[in-house]
């Protein structure tokens, strides 16, 4: 059984990943970034560069933008809490790489491994049901399954969090 499970869900911009950080640094004295983006253009070359120097020298951090869960069962032992950044971009990854059978065998996998881990856990997820209904039916796969991860996760939560500029809403506690 999970130690502790938190969720930090929010939009674009809401201030879900500093505040996870934050609430990482808090619980954590040995902690882990478990980031699941990849570093695909000078843009998002900065926003990796943007995050690693607001965590800190003292973050140990592994990049795995598919599995996840062997990520989590192989992180190290001596790191005392992880955070995984972010949960929608690895789905987008998996569903755009893997396509959509591999996302339901990968999220089995994920909630398999984050009720299992021995350490707390902290995840952030973008919650992507509020605005329009995409055009594309691409879009439209993604926003659902996104929805029905949140709720997976939401539902093994300990603790939920949502975040509106930057301030946060705490769902469940």
């Amino acid at each position: 059984m999970t130690p502790s499970l938190t969720l930090i869900l929010g939009g674009a911009r809401s201030g879900k990943s500093t505040f996870a950080e934050q609430l990482a640094q808090e619980r954590f004295r040995q902690p882990l970034y478990l980031a699941t983006a990849e570093c695909t253009d000078p843009e998002m070359a900065a926003r990796i560069a943007a995050h690693r120097a607001r965590r800190g020298p003292h973050w140990r951090c592994v990049e795995e933008p598919l599995d996840l869960a062997g990520a989590l069962q192989a992180s190290d032992p001596a790191c005392d809490g992880v955070l995984v950044e972010c949960l929608t971009t690895w789905l987008a990854n998996v569903l755009v790489k893997e396509g959509e059978a591999a996302v339901a065998t990968r999220r089995q996998a994920l909630l398999a491994a984050l009720a299992s881990s021995p350490r707390p856990l902290i995840l952030v997820s973008n919650e992507v049901g509020l605005g329009i209904v995409p055009e594309y039916p691409l879009g439209r796969q993604f926003r659902d399954l996104a929805g029905w991860l949140n709720q997976d996760l939401a539902r093994e939560a300990h603790a939920v969090a949502f975040l509106v500029a930057g301030l946060p809403m705490w769902l469940k506690r």
